[in-house]
């Protein structure tokens, strides 16, 4: 490829990408790696053992590879284009080598039925297929935002309610891992029966304390210069005699 070729592809393909009305898709990272894939094969193209896929077929089809759309479908439309005739499996191995890639992915199985109600929706309207296969990308984007910021919300109420089994756990008197209580700063843990505090310093150290209840102001074991030495302590702390309090 020649030098104009090679930057009258890169500009093709970055004003294709600079198209889409999305800035959610435009900043996607997968969307990046997409369009770094497409330049880089665009300007250093090698002879493929895929004979069938120049042009705008493989440009579709990749398009397509991380929506659910008809196989036979999908064959139908690239048939119209420029090329040797595509038989199924054609179409569907071509697909798996590109799920297969690095940075690429095979259709995400929870959105299925949304792609397949959308494309049986907008082919009965008579929606040309390359307006479909950018109409699909845009719900597949739109829908994995939503899934990401429903298993977020999901794993934060997790936490929230492991954070509450915990407090009332020490409160009512069992062994239990640090936890804060009533959104304190200071941490506390019961082990072995016996109840800690630890509270953070003004020099960002930590004064682990033996105490007998939340509002004890309790006896002073040392200061650390981490949680983690501070475990250390406890784990062997815990199960020695010490002095009654």
């Amino acid at each position: 490829m020649y030098g104009h070729e090679r930057i009258h592809a890169v500009h093709r393909l970055l004003s294709d990408y600079l198209q889409s009305p999305s800035l959610r898709h435009l900043r996607d990272p997968r969307s990046i790696d997409g369009l770094t894939r497409k330049i880089i094969q665009a300007i250093d193209h090698e002879p493929s053992v895929w004979r069938k896929w120049e042009g705008e077929r493989e440009a579709l089809l990749r398009g397509a590879a991380e929506c659910w759309i008809p196989v036979e479908d999908l064959r139908q439309f690239l048939n119209s284009l420029p090329g040797p005739a595509l038989t199924i499996t054609d179409v569907a191995q071509r697909l798996r080598a590109i799920h297969e890639e690095a940075y690429s992915a095979y259709p995400d199985e929870r959105l299925r039925e949304g792609c397949l109600e959308l494309y049986a929706r907008e082919t009965e309207e008579g929606t040309e297929l390359p307006a479909i296969v950018g109409a699909l990308q845009e719900y597949v984007e739109q829908e994995r935002e939503r899934l990401r910021l429903m298993a977020e919300a999901r794993r934060r109420q997790i936490l929230q309610e492991e954070k509450e089994a915990l407090e009332q756990r020490f409160l009512a008197g069992a062994d239990c891992k640090w936890t804060s209580i009533g959104g304190s700063r200071a941490l506390y843990i019961r082990k072995n029966g016996r109840s800690y505090r630890l509270s953070p310093t003004k020099d960002k150290r930590w004064d682990l304390f033996r105490i007998q209840d939340v509002d004890d102001p309790g006896a002073r074991v040392g200061t650390y210069g981490s949680r983690g030495d501070a475990n250390k302590v406890l784990s062997k702390l815990a199960y020695e005699a010490e002095p009654r309090w």
